[in-house]
């Protein structure tokens, strides 16, 4: 009177046959290959025989292997190595007795930048043909379960990490469970693996690299800034990168903030001036927070600045040489105003399009304003150069007319070529810092654009504010050249800001990107001031 679709079954106090049977299929754990059941025979002191159920299928071949075990005896421990040993050390556990099943647990095993590489390597003796052994990675607290099916006698490696972090009450082991062979001996070795720790670090962190992009660019804006006030002239932007990105400018005060937030009259002071929480603190109460992930991020954050710099002023010499070769040859401007004519017109029609259509797609176009300004000015350089060379007597007639400009008050200033190179290399700075914001400011565009067609004006629009902002900041920008503003007032003080505002990315914006656009836009617009004070 059993349901026929049940394969195990365990018979009460019988002799030659079975009066009363109990079910316990559902208690069987279905693997690739294999069903298997681990009955505690303390817990059926009635049974008397078990029962396997095969229906007669032609063809079909069934082997059935059972043993009786202490449970002791097939759990095992092992430590798991340390985070830091980079896998130089190892530790190892051999499964000498001949047993169906092993318990492995993996001990200190609980954090999810952990991540080892196990070699399972098995010796089988008097087997023929291969048989298979399934190892399973069981982690009590998160429903992350693995299998990893092998034909021994082999060598399997298997990748250990976790997704969900071991919660503080719990106080589980994450286990590693071996459906072997009775014939076979099993050698079990675990090691750190670092390239899957680094793995690890992008997978939850890499969501943070823009943040520590910007922080780096900012550091190295604010060197060139503090550069052009002190010496007179702007230095290289990647010369200003190696020199001024330095994570100890930036995490001693992120973790010095987060210290001094565990008092209670620091704290107060914290929610009276209505700062939001660190964002480390979100990350620590989630059992997110890596050892020294900060410093790894900015290393990736330094080399990603390092590279999208050489792409962008490489995009600027291919577009000025392209630009030589459509247009006529460009001159170097003749006066260095700050206001032309068509400027208030430009900041104007771009507001409108800002309030009209989408924030996000103005910026967009103040980006491209922007570089199209610097290619004119690269073109021009480039022009000024070449024309040296075929007539270095012109050019420098032309240079000491250039130098002496100051000596004529009838005439307007003119920028030299040294002094449009030397704006040259701000300019990419900071075009290298607007692209960063305009990626930023892409999920808002995007949305925006394909949802074109259902209505024109994008409401809300996060970007709006944003834009306001940006748009005649970026606008002065575009015609400001470093001759015109080292001498200002303004400029040492414009100098002082970057280094507080890349603190502050990194500390409320390395989890919150939308953030980070607003520490972008103060250093940028105190620069287009610089040009009136």
């Amino acid at each position: 009177m059993l349901d026929t679709n049940s394969w195990i079954f365990g018979c009460i106090n019988s002799t030659s046959m079975c009066q009363q049977g109990v079910d316990l299929s559902w208690k069987a754990e279905l693997l690739p290959t294999i069903k298997s059941l681990t009955l505690r025979l303390q817990d059926y002191p009635s049974l008397s025989h078990l029962v396997v159920y095969v229906p007669s299928i032609h063809g079909s071949k069934f082997v059935v292997d059972c043993e009786f075990f202490k449970r002791e005896t097939r759990s095992i421990q092992l430590p798991v190595t340390h985070l830091f040993s980079f896998g130089l050390s190892s530790r190892k556990v051999k499964l000498d007795t001949s047993g169906l099943f092993y318990n492995i647990e993996l001990l200190n095993f609980g954090q999810i930048y952990q991540a080892f590489q196990v070699n399972v390597d098995s010796k089988c003796s008097g087997v023929k043909e291969e048989i298979t052994s399934i190892y399973k990675l069981h982690i009590p607290w998160s429903y992350e379960d693995s299998l990893t099916i092998a034909q021994v006698p082999s060598s399997t490696e298997i990748s250990l990490k976790l997704h969900v972090a071991q919660p503080d009450n719990d106080s589980h082991v994450a286990l590693l469970k071996m459906y072997t062979s009775s014939d076979c001996q099993y050698e079990v070795t675990i090691k750190t693996s670092f390239p899957q720790i680094l793995g690890q670090v992008v997978r939850f962190h890499g969501g943070a690299l823009p943040a520590y992009v910007v922080s780096s660019i900012l550091l190295a804006y604010g060197g060139q800034l503090s550069s052009l006030f002190s010496a007179g002239h702007c230095l290289e932007y990647a010369t200003m990168l190696d020199k001024e990105a330095k994570p100890y400018k930036v995490d001693p005060f992120v973790i010095m903030i987060k210290f001094l937030l565990g008092y209670k009259w620091f704290k107060e002071i914290w929610d009276v001036l209505l700062l939001p929480e660190l964002d480390v603190i979100v990350l620590t109460s989630q059992s997110m927070c890596f050892p020294l992930v900060s410093l790894i991020l900015f290393l990736f954050g330094t080399c990603t600045a390092y590279w999208g710099g050489l792409l962008s002023s490489t995009a600027v010499r291919l577009l000025s040489s392209l630009w030589l070769a459509l247009k006529r040859p460009s001159e170097l401007p003749k006066d260095i105003k700050v206001l032309s004519p068509d400027l208030p017109l430009l900041t104007v029609v771009l507001i409108i399009i800002s309030w009209a259509t989408c924030g996000a797609f103005a910026i967009l176009l103040t980006y491209l304003y922007y570089v199209f300004k610097i290619v004119h000015l690269q073109a021009s350089v480039t022009n000024f150069k070449n024309s040296q060379t075929v007539n270095p007597k012109h050019s420098r007639r032309s240079d000491k007319r250039c130098s002496q400009h100051k000596d004529a008050a009838a005439h307007p200033p003119r920028l030299s070529a040294s002094e449009a190179e030397d704006s040259l290399r701000m300019h990419s700075t900071v075009a290298t810092l607007l692209a960063w914001v305009v990626l930023l400011c892409a999920p808002s565009l995007i949305y925006w654009f394909k949802n074109l067609r259902y209505y024109f004006k994008l409401n809300p629009d996060p970007c709006k504010p944003l834009a306001f902002i940006l748009i005649p900041t970026m606008a002065i920008l575009g015609n400001t050249y470093n001759v015109s503003i080292k001498s200002s007032k303004l400029l040492k003080t414009t100098s002082q800001f970057p280094l507080p505002l890349a603190i502050g990315v990194i500390a409320f914006g390395s989890t919150h990107l939308y953030r980070v656009p607003c520490f972008v836009f103060i250093p940028l617009a105190l620069h287009a001031l610089c040009n009136f004070m």
